[in-house]
């Protein structure tokens, strides 16, 4: 059904969120990331509520862990729910419900994680961390890296018709929130070929949104 990486720069100056299913739109159901907080994909049988809950505990300061137990402990359908977390410190974390769909499954590195359902394989999210951690440059590039990846070893069982990427920093809007909402053909290269035109634009829009007239 869907799969994805959330992740930050060691630093926490970045976070941010990739993903790609077989539903439409899904990352404007599935993606969440706060500037200097944190990043979260609900995902499986989708509770969109979750993503900003989980974001709100992380404010205060909490470990991912933690605000993800305390979020799902008032979720009354917590065993459809998967939900990948990090905050700007400490390890990611993956809750994958018993009655998550399909073959699926997670890994998590040191600055990441990876999970989804209904895979073709529980190779998906290992091999997704792998080019995460050994791609090179922007958090935005190996955040998309990691998706094509997956998608070689696999992805999901079926094709896959939607993908976003969305990436935070010290600003109050998101600085990247592209999206293929629903295509025929392969929204990941849809994906990477908008976040190619995108990226050097990226300084521009935020110093034009600073300074206009600089």
């Amino acid at each position: 059904m869907t799969f994805s990486i959330v992740a930050r720069e060691p630093d926490a100056s970045l976070f941010g969120v990739a993903i790609a299913s077989s539903s439409p739109a899904v990352a404007a159901r599935c993606s969440y990331a706060r500037a200097g907080v944190g990043a979260v994909a609900t995902q499986n049988i989708t509770n969109p509520a979750l993503g900003p809950a989980v974001l709100d505990l992380l404010q205060p300061g909490r470990q991912a862990d933690a605000a993800v137990r305390v979020a799902l402990a008032t979720e009354p359908y917590a065993s459809y729910r998967q939900l990948l977390a990090i905050g700007p410190s400490g390890p990611a974390v993956i809750h994958s419900g018993s009655h998550v769909l399909g073959v699926h499954g997670g890994a998590i590195g040191q600055h990441a994680a990876a999970a989804g359902s209904l895979l073709a394989s529980a190779e998906v999210p290992v091999a997704m961390i792998a080019s995460f951690e050994q791609a090179p440059g922007h958090l935005g590039n190996r955040l998309l890296a990691a998706l094509q990846a997956g998608l070689i070893v696999g992805g999901e069982a079926g094709p896959i018709h939607s993908a976003g990427l969305l990436i935070v920093r010290d600003i109050s809007w998101p600085i990247v929130d592209l999206r293929v909402d629903w295509t025929e053909g392969d929204p990941i290269v849809a994906l990477a070929a908008t976040w190619n035109v995108y990226i050097p634009k990226i300084e521009d829009y935020v110093q034009q949104a600073g300074k206009p007239t600089g």
